[in-house]
């Protein structure tokens, strides 16, 4: 099916395998398929790898000239890769409020940016990070809104921090609601009983309710 509605991509049967994730992790390593598994126990030293990375969700289906767009916008750009994860199934069927995993029924797929270097420098850190952000902009068509959403496990400061772990509530609820959505405000009182003092802090983290005076 894929073939039939986009021959471009000449994808072929015996190109596409089935795996389970675990080694899908290893694949996404880019070790060869069959390496044994115990190779991710494997702590290698190899050269500094820098990174950017950031996340939407897609709500609506993109059209065919739409992604010929995006593929151009790419070749434009340069660098850069997205990866397209697919939702629905057993995720669909939990409602958005039972558990803090807000991005359920409505999504079609979330999307990875991921932007890779290797030079070291405060320009050449600004390039690539300067070309991420293009990457994620030119998508704003395409994806959620009001918020637009992200995937908590892919830390983009870009969206929202607090600096100095302050967990201010207001400044926290810029990237909490674009991570949790309307559960955002219910994990604040979570929160807020059972660490008051905010012990466990980070840039991103739920803030706890401003104590009264």
């Amino acid at each position: 099916m894929l073939a039939d509605r986009f021959p471009e991509l000449s994808l072929k049967e015996e190109e596409c395998r089935e795996m389970s994730w675990v080694e899908s992790t290893v694949f996404w390593y880019d070790y060869p398929i069959g390496t044994p598994l115990d190779v991710l126990l494997k702590r290698l030293n190899g050269p500094k790898e820098f990174y950017k990375i950031k996340s939407d969700y897609v709500k609506q289906p993109i059209s065919k000239p739409d992604l010929e767009s995006i593929f151009e916008s790419m070749s434009k750009i340069g660098i850069g890769s997205m990866k397209w994860n697919p939702y629905g199934g057993r995720m669909s069927e939990i409602s958005e409020s039972e558990t803090p995993f807000p991005h359920r029924a409505g999504n079609l797929f979330l999307i990875q940016y991921l932007v890779l270097w290797s030079e070291e420098g405060a320009d050449v850190e600004k390039k690539y990070v300067d070309l991420a952000r293009e990457l994620y902009e030119k998508m704003t068509p395409f994806v959620s809104e009001n918020p637009r959403e992200a995937f908590l496990n892919y830390r983009d400061f870009d969206i929202g921090e607090n600096p100095d772990n302050q967990t201010d509530y207001e400044t926290a609820r810029v990237y909490g609601r674009k991570f949790f959505k309307d559960n955002f405000d219910r994990l604040v009182k979570a929160k807020t009983s059972i660490d008051p003092d905010n012990f466990f802090k980070n840039h991103q983290s739920i803030p706890t309710l401003p104590k009264m005076e």
